[in-house]
């Protein structure tokens, strides 16, 4: 069934990219439940198996329906852009308790017999304790689950978020949600999202929408958040497929090698998306010392720009870079 956010010009005005490490522990949390979504992250699975095997994740499970409602306060739209996952993390902790009651109720009534276990009423007679409870088991999720990884992670969203912003200066609004999902139409002001749950509505009201690339969402699309949460769209972000590929699984041209150097051309056929200095030196098991020196060499020649995004410098490659990169071994 569809969801239906409708938009005023103010609310175009307030559209932002973000991400979210806490919205990424969350999820990565429900992928180890469902088999369907396995198939990129096997590798990944593979690497927090002896970890999550320590993790009690039945409470945050409980509250997962496979269908219909999942309780914001345990995600809640990220704070700004680059939020941290201690500055989210200290916002759930925040949720009044009345408002977590009423957000677990909805879940827990979407999951088989949830409502009626132990847990589920143990949840709704004392969800202060239940706030805090969930909060502690999302923080060690995210210290065995994901902030291993999060450098990878947070490379290749920090890419499709730059890649997008790019396209919505190019094409604009309303084409750029089309090549973001299938799911997502743009009719009158009214942003359709296909393939949810329900048949919701909202007017966002002059609050805009917040645009999220995930990772491990792949292959929903999640349109959502109810008030007093700022609307959100998260999505699949852009190369997922490849994300798990190790330095040593790629492959650069030999004539690349001969021509730039080995790790020089390395850097170059490793910016298949844009990156930033250190989400290549973990990429490709370097210093980043010898990284940042190699992408200024590349910049010079022509195969690099470069652009600020938060806290970083992301590179990608020009037109001339990118051919250089698809020759052939």
């Amino acid at each position: 069934m569809p969801f239906h956010l409708y938009f005023d010009e103010s609310d175009l005005l307030r559209c932002r990219f973000a991400l979210s490490p806490l919205w990424e522990t969350q999820e990565a949390v429900r992928t180890l439940h469902r088999p369907a979504r396995h198939g990129y992250h096997l590798p990944w699975l593979r690497r927090i198996r002896e970890g999550a095997a320590g993790l009690d994740l039945a409470p945050l499970w409980l509250l997962m329906p496979e269908r219909g409602h999942n309780p914001d306060f345990i995600c809640p739209p990220p704070l700004g852009p680059l939020a941290t996952f201690t500055e989210e993390i200290g916002a759930v902790r925040a949720t009044d308790p009345a408002t977590a009651r009423d957000d677990m109720a909805l879940a827990l009534a979407d999951t088989p017999g949830a409502l009626r276990s132990p847990a589920g009423r143990r949840m709704l007679a004392e969800p202060a304790r239940a706030v805090q409870e969930l909060a502690d088991l999302l923080e060690r999720a995210w210290e065995v689950m994901v902030e291993p990884h999060w450098p990878r992670l947070r490379a290749l969203l920090e890419a499709d978020i730059a890649y997008h912003s790019r396209r919505l200066a190019e094409v604009g609004f309303e084409r750029l949600l089309g090549e973001i999902s299938p799911r997502l139409r743009w009719t009158d002001s009214t942003l359709t999202v296909a393939g949810t749950s329900g048949n919701h509505s909202r007017v966002l009201g002059g609050q805009g929408l917040v645009l999220m690339p995930s990772v491990f969402v792949w292959p929903d699309v999640v349109g959502g958040y109810e008030p007093p949460w700022q609307p959100a769209v998260i999505y699949p972000a852009r190369g997922i497929g490849g994300l798990w590929t190790e330095a040593a699984d790629r492959t650069t041209p030999d004539a690349l090698a001969r021509l730039l150097g080995r790790a020089r051309a390395d850097v170059l056929c490793a910016l298949g998306e844009p990156a930033g200095t250190s989400a290549l030196a973990h990429r490709l098991s370097l210093a980043p010392s010898s990284v940042s020196a190699h992408l200024s060499a590349l910049r010079a020649a022509g195969l690099l720009t470069s652009r600020r995004y938060g806290h970083q410098v992301l590179y990608e490659r020009t037109p001339l870079g990118i051919a250089l990169a698809a020759q052939e071994h």
